[in-house]
């Protein structure tokens, strides 16, 4: 039975709820009458359907809130909003089978992502108030995403059709992750780490489009609270204890004459322990520590993102950051099995959005990676002799980064038989013994570390779906998302070997194949590696491209590169009033119109 730790304190206080709008026909005299009940009743199908599926990052099951009463005009529209704001609703959806009256019946909160479900039946006209009430989104600048089954249902029919749960379900996500978001803190432990463009904070981004705030602090509050103990002494032991236990080491890239002794690699361990529970109580806080007199210090701010400096300034002198944002970003630790806490090597926030947005669509893990070389098909076969098939065909895309890749990154955990990166409360104790025993711990390259430390490695299995994602701020533009489907990949070992060799073979590895569909930026492999935004990526677990493309639309953030099928493409439903000729320059229109939501 896996040991899992739900105590630890996190991020997570009051979690948005989703609020179900049934609405009518305001007609009374026998029409409304006739439609009551069914129309709750597809109220509350709607709510166990978005319960039964869907759950918050802490592993409880999402919250609807259904309104009081049907909705069939203005009065009893002011109600529902005033019971949604009481109880915390951060998404709202409105369901009907009927005619009802759209501008007096509609949600007119501008910061509440919206959908409408429209009833596709014969018997009353719930498309037409479909159609009548998104046009009235429309006009009045609120994108409301619509629902509306493929086929004709019959009367009397109270099932939701696979087509419409799909749509109210991606939509929640991306609503709830847009909610959740909201009022939470990015907190950027350092400044610029060595030019990476993503790690000039941009604070207006956050704000504006995230509805978060930048929370900033010198990497010298790391060394005051080494120098003055302010950490949780016992759990200190504990901590030292088991990775001691379960972090085997490697062998040392450095050569001889570098080869740190015995006693100091010791002090990099301890030190980097120290540096991942700082790292927690900064973000999140530690009632621990109030018990110490540390009251200030206990409080931490409320992050949900972090991301850490390291080079050069820090790590001229001291450990890396690279067992504090490897085990942070893991499922577990010393503690037990528990949520990641989100972190961003190099301090690289627009990467760690990317990680945030699929971790709140999937409540899984996330991997930070270089998106180092491509290798082609025939690179590869000159220098190895190997000839790549299958998803390889194409050629890889080398992923590697010295930080912020969970453990969980190493594809060790299965669904199916088949590799994964599951959710922490499905996680059991042979998942994570078997991530723990595939990584090993490196002394840390002192021509890139001066200051010591312990990089991880593994390399990830085979045949696990992934999304790659990256948000990237053009000037003149704002920001903008790229994603790519695909999978992992194994090579045979004396093929790694040559060719990981010829990077850091002690960093993690993923080998990476996106999906091909022959046009733009996907037209071959290296054209995903050419057209990429910046150095580094995200990457998720399972094929999530349309579930990020409709969060990206309620953020007002444009898509400008992904592999997702057309067909599965979810936006507002006035982003089709925005041009026919391409989803993707309609997306760009729409979105300069709207502009961001908390701008």
């Amino acid at each position: 039975m896996a040991t899992v730790n739900t105590s630890d304190k996190t991020w997570i206080t009051n979690l948005p709820k989703v609020g179900i709008r049934p609405t009518i026909d305001g007609r009374y005299g026998g029409v409304r009458e006739s439609l009551e009940g069914p129309v709750m009743t597809m109220a509350k199908n709607a709510a166990k359907l978005i319960s039964e599926n869907l759950k918050y990052p802490n592993g409880e099951p999402v919250e609807c809130v259904v309104a009081d009463t049907c909705i069939g005009n203005v009065a009893e529209s002011a109600a529902c909003a005033e019971k949604f704001d009481a109880e915390n609703v951060g998404v709202s959806l409105t369901v009907t089978n009927c005619w009802c009256y759209g501008s007096e019946t509609m949600d007119m909160d501008p910061l509440r992502p919206k959908a409408v479900w429209g009833f596709n039946g014969t018997e009353r006209p719930g498309a037409v108030y479909l159609a009548a009430v998104l046009a009235g989104h429309s006009q009045k600048g609120l994108p409301a995403f619509g629902i509306y089954g493929r086929d004709v249902q019959d009367g009397g029919d109270d099932t939701i059709p696979d087509d419409v749960k799909e749509k109210v379900l991606r939509f929640a996500k991306a609503g709830l992750a847009v909610a959740m978001m909201k009022g939470k803190s990015y907190l950027s432990m350092g400044g610029v780490s060595m030019g990476i463009a993503g790690s000039i904070v941009d604070q207006n981004f956050f704000e504006d489009f995230l509805g978060m705030r930048v929370e900033a602090i010198d990497l010298s509050e790391f060394s005051r609270r080494l120098r003055d103990e302010v950490y949780d002494k016992d759990e200190y032991a504990q901590a030292l204890a088991w990775v001691k236990e379960n972090c085997p080491e490697g062998h040392d890239p450095n050569g001889p004459e570098t080869t740190r002794s015995r006693e100091q690699l010791d002090k990099e361990w301890e030190t980097s322990v120290k540096m991942a529970m700082i790292a927690r109580d900064l973000m999140y806080g530690n009632d621990k520590l109030a018990e110490m007199g540390r009251i200030e210090e206990s409080r931490g701010h409320n992050a949900i993102l972090s991301g850490f400096q390291g080079q050069r300034n820090w790590t001229d002198y001291c450990a890396n950051g690279d067992f504090m944002e490897a085990i942070s970003n893991s499922s577990f630790d010393w503690s037990g099995i528990r949520m990641p806490r989100l972190m961003a090597t190099e301090n690289d926030a627009l990467n760690g959005v990317a990680m945030l947005f699929s971790y709140l669509l999937t409540n899984t893990p996330q991997v930070f990676a270089d998106v180092r070389t491509y290798w082609s098909p025939d690179s590869i076969e000159r220098v190895t002799g190997h000839k790549v098939d299958g998803v390889a065909a194409g050629g890889l895309i080398h992923l590697i980064n010295s930080g912020s890749a969970s453990l969980d990154g190493s594809g060790q955990q299965s669904v199916d038989g088949k590799p994964a990166m599951k959710p922490f409360w499905d996680i059991t104790e042979a998942d994570k013994e078997a991530c723990l025993k595939a990584t090993t711990w490196h002394p840390a390259v002192t021509e890139y570390f001066p200051g010591g430390g312990w990089s991880s490695k593994f390399t990830t299995k085979a045949g696990m779906p992934i999304t790659m994602s990256r948000v990237n701020i053009v000037k003149g533009l704002g920001p903008v998302l790229q994603l790519a489907e695909g999978w992992t990949v194994e090579l045979p070992d004396e093929v790694h070997a040559k060719l990981d060799d010829r990077t850091n073979n002690t960093w993690p590895t993923t080998w990476f194949a996106p999906r091909i569909t022959g046009k733009g930026a996907f037209i071959d492999v290296y054209e995903v590696m050419a057209k990429w935004g910046a150095n580094h990526g995200a990457f998720s677990y399972g094929h999530i491209g349309a579930d990020l493309i409709s969060l990206a639309a309620m953020l007002r953030i444009p898509v400008f590169m992904h592999n997702v099928e057309e067909a599965d493409v979810y936006r507002p439903s006035a982003w089709s009033s925005f041009g026919t000729e391409g989803l993707e320059g309609a997306d760009f229109r729409a979105c300069e119109t709207y502009g961001p939501i908390y701008g």
